[in-house]
């Protein structure tokens, strides 16, 4: 894609990464078939493509209206365009560098709303006083003790997920215990900054970022576990927030060299003596999973090995909607998201549904009555 991008932006790290990303795009639609939003809308604005064109036309210094803001507000960030584009096109990191460009265009209405609500998530003072009133699950039982330790792990603990689901890293506790791994889980101030860099708050993301970089790097953890796929995938890019030649290049770059989600980390692991919850269970592939991490596939060939039966998930590739903080700020969008997403994963009649991200856990009870847990839930029985 040719490019004519204004000469003061083209000398900034981002007009620099903008343009690469921009050149890279070939026009070929492919990403149109695997938009959630152009699917439901049918819009080539609220495509990958023709969002590409918007945020082209807002580096070359056109003006951008409310509508083109909004076109890209409605963008899931979920990728998948990603996984189907044959050029490669860093579509995510293309479409964060747009909405920080046109972030001073917002009305400043939406400004305060999308600060009041990051700011509530990402402050456990704020957010824990109303998210145990919205809590999906307790710790269950006692936490086992480690014999015959073979390392140590530190294990992500996140913003909200401490709060709405402990049980999930209470599981992952006692599985790696009885793996041999001591776990040292992460306070929940902690937050990996995925929910301020989306929402443009960049100053605030690097601070957070920079803090966990070298607060992680002080462990003697082998390995850095997420739980959440949304944070794993945003840890996995911290590198990307870095020129190569600051300083924190090389730390960032050794973080995500160390993280693995929790799938990857018992992909290789004898699982045999862990007591499962066997149950009928239809398998939800998070977005920042299957697209974000690549790792399409992964929990569904643990969970197969296992003994579990997981029949197919029609456009399992299809995000279900909750995307973050998509669900608070494009709630009609997002709920039709949920509403096909749940018709197609309820096609199995499963006692249970498990995927691996805790905002899709919770966007996904708010539409059933079956049970949606984490699926690590399933080995600690």
């Amino acid at each position: 894609m040719q490019t004519i991008i204004s000469n003061k932006l083209i000398k900034t790290r981002v007009g620099k990464k903008a343009e690469k990303i921009l050149k890279s795009c070939v026009h070929c639609g492919f990403c149109l078939a695997t938009c959630p939003t152009y699917q439901l809308l049918g819009n080539e604005l609220d495509s990958p493509r023709g969002r590409i064109y918007l945020i082209k036309s807002a580096f070359e210094g056109n003006d951008f209206s409310d509508s083109s803001l909004q076109h890209l507000d409605r963008c899931l960030t979920c990728r998948s365009c990603e996984t189907t584009c044959p050029s490669g096109v860093e579509y995510g990191n293309l479409l964060d560098i747009g909405r920080e460009l046109i972030e001073p265009k917002r009305p400043l209405w939406q400004k305060l709303y999308r600060f009041t609500v990051r700011k509530f998530l990402t402050t456990p003072l704020l957010f824990n006083s109303v998210g145990i009133i919205l809590r999906h699950s307790r710790a269950k039982g006692e936490l086992t003790k480690t014999k015959n330790v073979h390392g140590t792990v530190l294990l992500l603990g996140g913003c909200v997920q401490p709060t709405l689901a402990p049980n999930i890293n209470h599981s992952i506790k006692n599985i790696l215990s009885k793996l041999g791994y001591d776990a040292i889980e992460t306070p929940q101030k902690e937050c990996c900054g995925a929910v301020d860099h989306h929402l443009s708050a960049t100053n605030d993301a690097l601070s957070k970022v920079k803090y966990n970089i070298d607060k992680w790097l002080e462990t003697e953890a082998e390995v850095i576990i997420s739980s959440a796929s949304g944070c794993g995938v945003m840890v996995k890019d911290y590198p990307s927030m870095f020129d190569e030649s600051d300083p924190y290049y090389k730390k960032a770059q050794a973080v995500a060299n160390k993280t693995k989600d929790i799938a990857q980390f018992l992909a290789d692991k004898d699982l045999s003596k862990l007591e499962l919850e066997k149950k009928i269970i239809s398998y939800h592939d998070p977005c920042t999973l299957q697209h974000g991490q690549g790792l399409k596939g992964l929990v569904e060939s643990i969970l197969s090995r296992l003994g579990y039966k997981l029949g197919d998930v029609v456009d399992s590739h299809l995000c279900c909607g909750s995307a973050g903080t998509y669900s608070i700020f494009q709630p009609k969008l997002s709920k039709q998201l949920k509403i096909n997403k749940l018709r197609n994963l309820q096609k199995s009649s499963p006692e249970i549904i498990v995927t691996s991200n805790i905002g899709c856990l919770m966007h996904l009870q708010g539409g059933t009555k079956i049970p949606v847990k984490h699926w690590v839930e399933l080995l600690d029985a």
